[in-house]
């Protein structure tokens, strides 16, 4: 078997530019495939931090659905409310609960003026947990701590005074004219590449009250489960308790409440599609390389029939001969494929990096090496059943007629 393999390889070596173009189809299949490998994760990860998904224990509810336009809630007929609150906290299955305002705001600074979005954060210590819940660091300053007053966290991007619209980079101490309120910044958070955490500001409940004075009403409502196991269960006791509260029938629902896996269902099966439609080209391109190395092989055994009538001649039989050629086509599958994975992951490293690059986020794709081996074991058994009717022909040839041509 050796001896078949060395063989091959000298052949293709010798037949030069015709075997790299056979090759091209398997590349081809083979590099779409790992690449959709490598790719796939790496996109629903990002997609999902855009979201700030992290935590899987998570529930959200908010008014109005998910169809509005403008933050969670906004334009809601019904909006939520501090006693919503109150009575999903009692709930038993749910550990803890918090409320949340968003707003967006008329912001200056530098001389410019911008409008921001403001996301509240609970006067208390259940502020901690905000912090936990969006497993969020700190890049320069401090959190915010009970007791501080007229104080605002910032997202990352205000650091970058390309993005922050205000031509300067913002830091800790700054002073921000809020609705005519000053502000005063106290820290700024490292890069999640969730643009609702990353372009977003904290702001205290009472200084957002002082504000606007619209706090009786609640955006948003997070419930940490006690239970991963539970999240289905605690789900549906939420459902059912603003029903009742809202007095409202199961499918005339005047609110949304979705975890973490079904917030971005939707988003995920278009994913999903792009990568079955990609699957389905990389597969007609893994044809067409089938047929191309069938077609080589089977102009091999023409050019070859001395060399095949002389193996005959002087002993090699049928079977000899055949595994030669079998080898021979499958061996090409199989350069094919190597070369086709490490174009994917070429591929993958580069389109990771330009996405994390316009996103601002920090994902690595994902090398499923047992999948790559079975990719490598597929394109040299594709080699070699394209090769099975040259290798057929070339082994019941008759070495006399083979030597005459």
């Amino acid at each position: 078997m050796k001896e078949y393999f060395v063989l091959a390889f000298k052949n293709l070596k010798r037949r030069g530019l015709r075997s790299w173009l056979t090759l091209l189809g398997i590349f081809i299949g083979i590099a779409s495939v790992v690449a959709l490998i490598g790719l796939g994760a790496a996109l629903k990860d990002t997609v999902n931090a855009q979201f700030g998904i992290s935590s899987t224990d998570l529930i959200t509810i908010q008014a109005g659905g998910l169809n509005n336009y403008g933050p969670p809630g906004s334009g809601a007929v019904n909006p939520l409310t501090k006693k919503d609150l109150e009575e999903i906290k009692k709930l038993s299955l749910v550990d803890i609960a918090l409320g949340r305002n968003i707003e967006i705001m008329r912001t200056k600074f530098n001389k410019k003026t911008v409008y921001a979005y403001y996301v509240t954060i609970p006067d208390d210590d259940i502020k901690k947990n905000v912090y936990e819940f969006e497993e969020l660091k700190i890049k320069e300053g401090r959190f915010i701590e009970t007791g501080d007053n007229n104080v605002i966290l910032l997202g990352n991007d205000f650091l970058n005074k390309d993005k922050n619209g205000f031509d300067k980079s913002i830091k800790p101490g700054d002073k921000l004219n809020v609705q005519g309120k000053n502000l005063t910044v106290v820290g700024i958070i490292e890069k999640k590449g969730s643009f609702t955490i990353d372009q977003s500001i904290m702001i205290q409940e009472k200084t957002l009250k002082e504000i606007l004075d619209n706090q009786d009403n609640l955006d948003i409502i997070i419930a940490k489960v006690k239970s991963r196991e539970d999240m289905d269960l605690a789900k549906t006791d939420i459902e059912k308790l603003l029903r009742n509260r809202r007095n409202v029938k199961e499918g005339e629902e005047d609110f949304e409440v979705s975890t973490p896996e079904t917030a971005l269902a939707t988003i995920n099966q278009i994913i999903v599609g792009v990568q079955i439609f990609i699957v389905i080209i990389a597969s007609i391109s893994i044809i067409v390389g089938s047929i191309g190395i069938a077609n080589t092989m089977y102009a091999s055994v023409l050019e070859r029939k001395k060399e095949i009538g002389t193996m005959k001649a002087i002993g090699a039989r049928n079977e000899n001969i055949f595994w030669q050629f079998f080898v021979e086509a499958g061996f090409l599958g199989f350069i094919g494929g190597i070369l086709g994975i490490i174009g994917g992951i070429v591929v993958s490293y580069i389109g990771v990096q330009s996405l994390n690059s316009f996103l601002g986020t920090s994902t690595s794709i994902s090398m499923n090496w047992v999948l790559f081996f079975l990719v490598l074991l597929g394109s040299f058994f594709i080699g070699s059943i394209s090769g099975i009717l040259p290798a057929m022909r070339a082994a019941k040839l008759n070495p006399v007629e083979a030597l005459k041509e």
